[in-house]
């Protein structure tokens, strides 16, 4: 691994969900515009330390909360960028560097956004992160965020699991040693819970065994070292809050799509991140790349495997809400965060169609899964909570579809078409270093 610099500071002017298509949809009726605790009230002037914000979500969170006056701090150690370099990739979008992005930012806003570049695995980093900005709420997207990655071999799943969890315990007892008061906004995942044959809860479930009852943190299923080390998290985090009195906010994320949010569009230099590899790229993304320049769509064995989607714009208002509406002291809160559920062969159906409309010969193809999941599985989960404070979702609109089309079209000369297929095997991960040709398919 290449080692980031130890930390350098920098401060720069800068009810049910719904599913998959063809489902029943029951309307959600909104809190009124300018209620306190929907999606509309404003925390402007509240102090935000948002670590990971030079990746994928946290980018585009921390340009949603500055817009709308939030007083933000960027903490990141810019690892993204270099497991690209190590691996050979890039993202589809040519995305600036993270001191060009908070200037530019600035100069289109005229808000300012604190940089502090560091890792918060490096404990006096953080604390001194910490003492010199004392937020009111941390957003926490600074994991390791790839199944595959963590599953490259040994050196990789161990780094994994070491950066995701050590920097959550750090975070923690930041909080608890120098901003107590401070809510914790922390990324979880959808993966933490598995493909249960029953319904997925957000977050607790209630038992009753042997004429007991109970109300119990649902029982997790992480499928890969990456989400074992959320399901370790999530445990760490229950324990701080009851323990020191630390009020926590869980977002067990879904699967984000898109690229364009209004602030991220307001400059080239803002744009965000998009990865259409094996190993970052999530499903959509990654399909919607394949789709435009020609590549077959790859499904990993029957296509069956059902998760819960949403959109980038829809990422940055559930935080907005999450922090607007802080979980009380001594309580981690879960939500689920996510707006509709697609299976594979769905979202293959979805694209194949749109494309059609484009001049596009959307072909799909079976490969042989590399991972170790149910391919065939019921999947039903809940997330009300979310919109009972407001949340309108952005759904998967046809017309979305055509615009992530015609953005992929735009930028396909950045296509590396090595990087399409996956590369990563779950039952071929060991102790031999694999990183160097991680990202290509033998």
């Amino acid at each position: 691994m290449i080692a980031a610099p130890r930390h350098q500071m920098m401060s720069l002017a800068i009810q049910p969900c719904v599913m998959s298509r063809g489902s029943a949809v029951q309307a959600v009726v909104s809190p009124s515009q300018g209620e306190m605790g929907t999606a509309h009230s404003s925390g402007a002037g509240t102090r935000v330390m948002i670590i990971g914000g030079d990746g994928y979500c946290g980018w585009a969170t921390a340009l949603h909360l500055s817009a709308r006056g939030y007083k933000v701090a960027i903490v990141d150690n810019l690892v993204r960028r270099t497991f690209d370099l190590q691996l050979g990739m890039d993202t589809l979008t040519p995305i600036s560097s993270i001191h060009d992005r908070v200037k530019k930012w600035a100069e289109v806003s005229g808000n300012h956004i604190d940089l502090m570049v560091g890792d918060i695995c490096d404990w006096d980093f953080l604390e001194q992160s910490m003492e010199s900005f004392r937020p009111e709420a941390v957003v926490h997207f600074g994991e390791q965020r790839s199944a595959p990655y963590s599953m490259i071999d040994r050196t990789r799943a161990v780094y994994t699991q070491h950066n995701n969890v050590i920097g959550t315990i750090n975070v923690l007892y930041a909080i608890k040693e120098i901003c107590p008061d401070c809510h914790l906004v922390k990324l979880g995942t959808m993966g933490e819970y598995g493909t249960p044959n029953i319904d997925i809860e957000e977050g607790y479930i209630t038992i009753e065994h042997n004429g007991r009852t109970d109300t119990l943190p649902y029982p997790k299923q992480g499928g890969s070292f990456y989400h074992l080390s959320k399901v370790h998290d999530s445990h760490n985090i229950f324990f701080a809050s009851k323990a020191w009195d630390i009020a926590c906010t869980d977002l067990n994320q879904g699967v984000v799509y898109g690229v364009r949010t209004e602030e991220t569009m307001a400059d080239p230099a803002l744009i965000n991140r998009y990865d259409y590899d094996g190993i970052f790229g999530t499903a959509l993304n990654r399909f919607v790349v394949q789709a435009a320049v020609g590549h077959p769509l790859t499904v990993y064995g029957k296509g069956g495997q059902t998760r819960g989607f949403l959109d980038i714009r829809d990422t940055v208002r559930c935080v907005q809400i999450a922090i607007d509406n802080p979980a009380n002291k001594g309580e981690m809160r879960v939500f689920n965060q996510f707006t509709e559920q697609f299976s594979v062969n769905d979202l293959t159906k979805i694209i194949s169609t749109e494309g059609a409309k484009l001049g596009l010969d959307v072909n799909i193809v079976s490969v042989p899964n590399p991972r170790v999941e149910k391919e065939e599985h019921y999947y039903n989960a809940k997330c009300t909570k979310l919109r009972d404070l407001g949340l309108e979702p952005h759904l998967l609109s046809d017309g979305l579809i055509d615009s992530l089309l015609t953005f992929a079209l735009e930028h396909k000369d950045r296509v590396n078409m090595d990087l399409i297929k996956p590369a990563v095997n779950w039952k071929k991960s060991g102790v031999v270093d694999a990183m160097t040709n991680a990202a290509v398919s033998k």
